[in-house]
Formats: C-alpha cells, sequence, structure tokens
C-alpha cells in the first residue's frame, strides 16, 4: 500500500541543487529522498528541549558573604 503523500514545488538555487544532486549521487539516492531526510531532521530539531541557561552561583554557600580585600587576602596566604 502506497503512503498518502503531498506533491509540492518548491524553488531551489541552482547552486544548491547542483550540490543536493552531487550529494545524492555519492549516497547513491534521489534528490528527493535527500530532501526528506533533511526536512525530517528540521523537524526533529525543532522537538529537542532547548537546554536551560544556567544561574551562577550554581551552588550557593548558605552562609555570610565576607567582605575582604586583596591586602587582606595577602596576609592569610603567602603567594610567591
Amino acid at each position: 500500500m502506497k503512503q498518502a503523500s503531498v506533491r509540492t514545488t518548491v524553488d531551489i538555487p541552482t547552486d544548491l541543487y547542483r550540490q543536493l544532486k552531487q550529494q545524492a549521487a555519492a549516497r547513491g539516492c534521489s534528490v528527493r529522498e535527500l530532501v526528506l531526510a533533511g526536512a525530517k531532521i528540521a523537524l526533529l530539531e525543532e522537538q529537542k528541549p532547548r537546554p536551560r541557561r544556567v544561574q551562577f552561583p550554581l551552588i550557593g554557600s548558605g552562609k555570610r558573604k565576607v567582605a575582604l580585600t586583596n591586602e587582606q587576602i595577602y596576609e592569610y596566604i603567602e603567594f610567591p
């Protein structure tokens, strides 16, 4: 049983079509199959959840913040 399909027309720039034909020949498939594969990939990409932006700090200390100047830090830690 043949799968139902819709015929459509898409204007593809000549240079891009030549690249499609070359790629299809290299893969041993038709331009149609290559275009359908690309459309499926584009649809799958849209279904992937987008990564959330990270909020810093990742782990909060939960303690009071300490305000130290560089000079105060140098008093406690020896630097070469």
